[in-house]
């Protein structure tokens, strides 16, 4: 098997992005109403010296942060919202609201780039501009058109999205 070549500011990080995760996963919230998980998104991307904007597509978050020089304007995406269902697991950091539960890994999509955003604004090793996108209502809810809407590729200047 190969060796992989970890990258040690990122392997510092993950006890914290664990953390992130458990929390998001214990307070789930369906589309457009994920104020508590887009403040601690906003909250995290301020503290580390991005430049934040909240509301976008109502409850949509976008952290701006520049590299080191000038180049192209990239988008990071990923959703917010979690499902109208109960858990079934017993989980120590299960969901504690009845009927509502991140079964499609949405905590995870919004925690992985939370990493990317904190160990890009630890580096600035890249060019041109990353848009954080957290996206909120993916399921069925249309909160990527609320975000296009209120100008998303426009405001930001995005030339393209990559997302999971």
């Amino acid at each position: 098997m190969a060796k992989m070549n970890l990258i040690p500011e990122i392997l510092a990080f993950v006890p914290e992005l664990k953390r992130i995760r458990h929390t998001i996963h214990q307070n789930p919230e369906t589309g457009f109403q994920e104020w508590q998980t887009a403040e601690l998104v906003a909250s995290r991307l301020e503290s580390w010296g991005l430049e934040v904007h909240r509301n976008v597509g109502e409850t949509g978050v976008v952290g701006l942060l520049r590299g080191k020089t000038s180049g192209r304007t990239i988008g990071l995406r990923a959703d917010m919202d979690a499902l109208p269902m109960q858990e079934a697991t017993n989980l120590p950091y299960k969901s504690l609201t009845p009927n509502v539960f991140h079964g499609c890994g949405h905590d995870g999509h919004t925690t992985m780039l939370l990493g990317a955003a904190h160990y890009l604004s630890q580096t600035r090793r890249f060019s041109g501009t990353v848009v954080f996108i957290f996206q909120p209502a993916e399921e069925g809810g249309g909160g990527g058109k609320a975000m296009v809407d209120d100008g998303l590729m426009t405001r930001f200047g995005v030339n393209e999205v990559y997302g999971m």
